[in-house]
Order: C-alpha cells, then structure tokens, then sequence
C-alpha cells in the first residue's frame, strides 16, 4: 500500500534514511568533530552565549577581526532531533579568512520540543543576532542564513516572518514539505502531527522578506530530497527576485555540506556571490 506518492512505507523510510544511503556517514562525522576542533584551538570563539531561556537555546560565534563585517549564521541538521553546534564549527575556519564573523546555532531538540517551538525557537536567535551583533564585529544589516538538512528548512521558514535584515539564505539538502518525514519512521522520533507539519511547510507558505535564495542538492541525494528543494524553488520562484536551484553532481546528503568550503566547488562560489565575497586565494 502507497503511503505517500508512489511509495509504500518501506520505500519512503529508505527515501529519508540518509545514514542507510550513506553507510559512511560516521566518517564525515569524525573528521567534521576533528576538524572543529581544530577551529576552536586556533580562533577566538565566544561559546554557548545564551538567546533565550531553554538550556539549548546557546550560540557559537566567532568574531570577525574586521569591524561591521558580513556575519554567516549556521543551523544545523540533524531532522530536528540529533545533533549539536559543536560539530560544525569548522565552516567558521573558512568563513573567517574572509572576514565574516560566524555564528552557530543551538536550538531545542525534538520530540521533547514541538516545531513550533523549534522555529520559534530559531526567530528568536535571529532576533538576538540582530540586535547583537555589533559586539561581535558583525554588521545587523548583513546577516546571511545557513542551514544543513533541517537545519535548511529551519531557514527558510525565518524568511516567512518579517525579517528585513537577512541578506541572503542558503539551504543545503533542506527540508520544505514535513508531510512525508511525519509519515515516515522519523516522526517515532519528532513527533509531529498533521496540523503542525502542515503549519511549518515552506512550500504551503510565502516569504515575506525577499532576499536571494540558494537551494542546494547533492545528485547523489535521493528522489525525495531532491524533490523537496525543486517543489520550493517552484513554489516560489514566483514570490522572490532572486532564487536559484543548484544540483551539484557526485554529492550525497553528507558530502554537499563539505561543498560550502571546497575551493573550486560550484557551492562555495554560488555562496561567494551571494555575500559579494572576493575569492582571493588562501
């Protein structure tokens, strides 16, 4: 029997198990942990400053040494119930060469919190950053949105609220239409109901700040997650001046993150232009 679209429940399970698609996935997870830390030993780093009162309401921010620089803030993936911050800090390392103070975000897990409260939880990140931000030599007017996975859905809905300050959003193998995760064996984990992944699906809503968008797939991704980012830039490209869909060949959901940094990859230059960041060599 058909659960969603043509799948049956086995199939749309093997859709949305990115780990089962990628055996090796753990590798990535070690030399991503490895590589952090590394950042964290070499750069200055202001850690777990808190944005709102739940205990993983917490950012990592790695200030620029350029006064009023662009500012990248991070959202990470992890189908909004694993994963932390911590993981990801080796972007900044990149990021920082070009004088952009780097912000990563912790925001509470599912199933101990709803979507709603993990979106809420997220604006008001963005809203902390913005008020903020010139104490870690950002510039408030130059915020631009990064999300891996969940963390890209998480950033795109940041875009369905007024949010005039947000330069640019990047999504990564993101999330736009939660009907087929809450229908899969994830939501034993999430938990969400019918209303709530309705309610917090991109593709059912419209941006209210346009801004640049940059929807990114790996070729190696499954149908489904590559469907998810076409059915967006679909259901918007319409509704804003300026989206772009860029499926990069030989990538699967855990090597196209490794694109935002690779130096010749088709990623890190569609995010360069994005921010107008010169590509000198490093």
């Amino acid at each position: 029997m058909n659960v969603y679209k043509n799948y049956s429940q086995e199939q749309l399970n093997y859709q949305y198990n990115t780990r089962f698609q990628v055996p090796e996935f753990a590798h990535y997870f070690d030399r991503w942990e490895k590589l952090s830390r590394q950042t964290e030993q070499n750069n200055i780093i202001l850690k777990d400053i808190p944005f709102g009162t739940h205990p993983q309401e917490r950012l990592d921010i790695y200030p620029s040494k350029v006064h009023n620089s662009k500012a990248l803030v991070f959202i990470h993936g992890g189908y909004w119930h694993m994963l932390d911050k911590n993981m990801f800090h080796f972007l900044a390392a990149h990021f920082l060469q070009y004088d952009v103070t780097t912000v990563l975000v912790n925001y509470p897990l599912a199933s101990l919190s709803t979507m709603d409260e993990i979106v809420s939880s997220c604006r008001k990140a963005l809203r902390w950053l913005h008020d903020n931000m010139m104490h870690f030599n950002g510039d408030p007017t130059e915020l631009y949105l990064l999300g891996h996975s969940a963390g890209g859905h998480l950033a795109s809905m940041l875009l369905v609220e007024e949010a005039k300050y947000v330069r640019a959003m990047i999504s990564v193998s993101g999330l736009f239409r939660l009907e087929p995760v809450m229908l899969s064996y994830l939501n034993e984990s999430i938990g969400m109901d019918r209303e709530n992944a309705i309610k917090n699906s991109p593709v059912f809503l419209n941006p209210v700040h346009d801004c640049p968008i940059l929807l990114v797939t790996g070729a190696d991704e499954t149908d489904e997650f590559k469907a998810q980012s076409e059915e967006l830039y679909q259901c918007w490209k319409s509704k804003c001046s300026s989206i772009e869909l860029l499926n990069v060949p030989q990538k699967n959901h855990y090597s196209i993150l490794d694109t935002v940094i690779e130096k010749d990859s088709a990623t890190r230059a569609a995010i360069f232009r994005l921010m107008n960041i010169d590509r000198k060599s490093t």
